[in-house]
């Protein structure tokens, strides 16, 4: 994920951004002396081992770029680097954007503070917006600034870690100023066939198992909340008071709980691993950003097939893709019947 930070930017949001940046940078230490280090501990020193492993795999096996981005390493000493704060108007699933140099238009902005992503999403729920605020473990400058690995994300163990790296290093392959559902689902599914490569490399027949299941629930939960969406937009679309509206935006989200729990009780034998998403409070600027992630990601790893797997042919045909208007872009993504 991009968090806006640099570049040109004004004001309180970029003297905390770039504030929260250098402190970052200031921070790193190389992952190979690290490794090398007889007084790093033995836990530090296994997982910067297993970084190392997959930051080389990623540009050897994946053509990702051959720079020093996640060589270096800084414990942060909290659950997340930045908080990303989304809004969408309370009838509509039209995120709001911020636009910045570099990174054009984005649908959320980012905050290394609490305390200023508390008073962003205090001032956007004032002018009458649903807001969503998430905890992001991991950002990219697009390789303007070589990002360190964060401790943020060894979180979840190692698959999580090569999900992460190749999702970040996927952004400074390719990136389109102002198309964050372009930019995003590209990386995802750079993430996730550089993540089956790695683990059929690593020769971990069960690991490679589990995170194909994992898979195929993340799939399964995206189109429950698609449907929400498509709901949603049925009644957004049509006429009716604030109040009637209001009360089928309710009825629409309760239908998604209640479908995610049968789901869940009943093909999923009982995995809970999106509870906490469920019961938290749902509003359309939470729908908004997952469907930032989400929406276009089937039609990349369709191009990516189309390609033979040839992750240097790909990322030609998304560069071309990334060339045209959004319009001609999105529909030729669609409708690919060869990798170009």
């Amino acid at each position: 994920m991009l968090s806006g930070l640099l570049f040109g930017l004004t004001g309180c949001y970029y003297a905390q951004s770039l504030k929260g940046h250098v402190e970052i940078m200031s921070a790193r230490k190389n992952v190979e002396r690290l490794i090398d280090d007889p007084a790093t501990p033995e836990p530090l020193r296994a997982r910067m081992q297993s970084a190392s492993a997959i930051r080389q795999f990623a540009s050897d096996e994946l053509a990702l770029p051959d720079n020093s981005s996640y060589r270096s390493y800084v414990d942060i000493d909290r659950d997340y680097v930045t908080l990303a704060v989304f809004a969408a108007p309370e009838f509509s699933l039209a995120p709001r954007t911020w636009c910045f140099p570099v990174f054009g238009c984005v649908p959320y902005r980012g905050y290394f503070s609490q305390e200023s992503a508390s008073e962003q999403a205090a001032a956007l729920k004032q002018q009458g917006f649903d807001v969503y605020i998430s905890g992001i473990t991991a950002y990219s400058t697009l390789g303007w600034s070589s990002d360190p690995l964060l401790s943020t994300m060894f979180r979840q163990g190692e698959t999580a870690l090569a999900e992460l790296v190749f999702h970040e290093l996927a952004h400074q392959r390719v990136y389109v100023a102002g198309d964050s559902a372009f930019n995003e689902a590209f990386a995802v599914a750079v993430e996730t066939t550089g993540v089956q490569k790695w683990l059929r490399a690593t020769g971990d027949p069960g690991a490679l198992r589990r995170y194909e299941a994992e898979r195929k629930r993340r799939d399964a939960f995206l189109a429950l909340v698609s449907q929400t969406r498509v709901e949603l937009a049925a009644v957004y679309g049509r006429a009716g008071t604030v109040s009637q509206k209001r009360a089928a935006k309710a009825a629409a989200i309760e239908r998604l709980r209640q479908r995610y729990r049968r789901l869940r009780d009943g093909r999923w034998g009982g995995y809970r691993g999106y509870d906490a998403w469920i019961d938290a409070p749902i509003n359309n600027a939470k729908l908004a950003a997952t469907s930032v992630y989400s929406e276009q990601v089937p039609a990349f790893l369709r191009l990516f097939e189309l390609c033979a797997g040839d992750y240097p042919r790909f990322y030609a045909a998304v560069r071309r893709l990334g060339a045209t208007t959004k319009a001609l872009r999105d529909e030729a993504l669609k409708t690919a019947r060869t990798c170009g």
